[in-house]
């Protein structure tokens, strides 16, 4: 049976994958507790015990702020590890797959990113994304590296958790209303992920040539787009309609929301105003078939556990 490693269990897309690749094969699971990516020997020590076919990267330094204050930990883990699980995957004859982010770019650009679009990072956090790229890149094997953005779902930390648990306690909400980006949702993230290894037939002996034909960066994200501002009225609204009792996302009261601007927020790591990527490339090559992100919010906020 094929052996897949997958990494970040308990995060957001992490979990839902483990679900997902479920289908595919034997999955072992990590969280920090079995794999440190921090330290290089507790990586090489679990991929070899393991000896995966398909290790998929869904672990990453999410603290985008804190960051700025720790940035050599932000590298070690999200800089310096995807080159070792690349090295390692090498060596194994194995393929790779990893997560990336928006935040590889400075945002200005008029409209959405494209793969081949030079990376210019602002951040400690978007710094350390860019070099665990580029340490794969550097490594000679089957890859694919998935940039997404605005990552949110029912479990962890993120801006649709925030905004719900702001919205219980206050009358008036202040969101950001000149960044743009694609909310994405980490089970559509998971479910694309599964539909790419699919189309390269993962399990079938075709499966390492067909992804080392289509290897490179592929943006993941969903259709359309919105600020942080309409992002967060659009929350309010699908939980003033959900039912109460049927659904752990029901507001009963919903709190007035006022937009501002980034300079009237202002956070330790500077953000990208244009987060937009293009979701074309994703979409030809692997015959995907991304959903808006307002169609998967609602299915998302239809979900009966918080």
């Amino acid at each position: 049976m094929s052996r897949i490693l997958l990494t970040g269990k308990n995060g957001q897309v992490g979990f839902e994958l483990q679900r997902r690749l479920a289908r595919l094969g034997r999955v072992t699971a990590t969280g920090r507790e079995e794999m440190d990516l921090a330290n290089p020997d507790s990586i090489r020590n679990m991929v070899r015990n393991i000896a995966p076919n398909l290790i998929v990267n869904a672990a990453a330094y999410t603290a985008v702020d804190q960051a700025e204050s720790e940035p050599e930990r932000a590298l070690a883990i999200n800089g310096v590890a995807p080159g070792i699980l690349a090295e390692e995957a090498k060596r194994l004859g194995a393929v790779l797959i990893h997560y990336s982010t928006d935040y590889v770019f400075d945002g200005t650009k008029a409209v959405p990113y494209a793969e081949d679009d030079e990376p210019r990072p602002l951040s400690a956090y978007g710094r350390s994304k860019l070099a665990g790229e580029q340490a794969i890149q550097a490594v000679d094997l089957p890859h694919l590296i998935l940039r997404t953005s605005w990552v949110y779902g029912a479990r962890g930390k993120n801006f649709m958790l925030t905004i719900l648990r702001l919205a219980k306690d206050r009358e008036e909400l202040t969101v950001v209303n000149d960044q743009v980006g694609s909310p994405t949702w980490c089970q559509v993230i998971a479910a694309a992920t599964g539909g790419v290894l699919e189309s390269l037939r993962y399990g079938q002996a075709e499966f390492r040539e067909a992804c080392a034909a289509k290897r490179g960066i592929y943006h993941l994200t969903a259709s359309g787009q919105t600020s942080w501002h309409g992002f967060a009225a659009a929350i309010l609204a699908n939980a003033a309609i959900a039912a109460p009792g049927k659904s752990g996302f029901a507001l009963a009261r919903v709190p007035k929301l006022k937009p501002i601007t980034t300079e009237q927020f202002p956070l330790p790591a500077q953000r990208p105003r244009n987060s937009l990527l293009s979701n074309t490339k994703i979409q030809t090559v692997f015959g995907l078939a991304m959903p808006g992100w307002e169609s998967s919010l609602a299915d998302c906020m239809r979900s009966d556990k918080p």
